[in-house]
């Protein structure tokens, strides 16, 4: 058993493919849009076979992104090496995103850094 896809809300859906098309390599199918409901959404494929879907509609109500909450955490993104954390971790906080850990070495052995990404959405860059 595999892990299909995972999926989030975004308010600016254009805004989150670019942002995941741009600095995690992504490639995004189609926009999906039922004209019914108002429901859009594109399915970004990584390399590999992992996908996170990203959807809008109407009426979203938005959270504070900075308060720890029950539910998903991050999303994970494996660069392959310390210098590519580095670089990336440095290019998205010269983009103006806040770096909010790292990189560094955690407890459990893992390298990464976190980032707040798009509406403020945590994610993690690791080896």
């Amino acid at each position: 058993m595999k892990i299909e896809h995972a999926a989030m809300y975004v308010a600016d859906l254009e805004g989150a493919k670019l942002f995941f098309t741009r600095y995690f390599g992504a490639s995004a199918n189609k926009l999906y849009h039922n004209r019914k409901t108002g429901f859009k959404s594109y399915f970004l494929t990584f390399d590999g076979e992992a996908r996170l879907e990203i959807m809008t509609r109407p009426g979203l109500a938005a959270v504070d992104a900075a308060q720890t909450r029950y539910g998903y955490a991050h999303v994970s993104f494996s660069v392959g090496s310390r210098e590519a954390v580095d670089a990336l971790t440095s290019r998205l906080r010269n983009d103006g995103y806040e770096v909010t850990d790292g990189p560094r070495t955690t407890g459990d052995g893992y390298y990464e850094s976190c980032v707040r990404g798009l509406e403020g959405c945590l994610v993690e860059i690791t080896v």
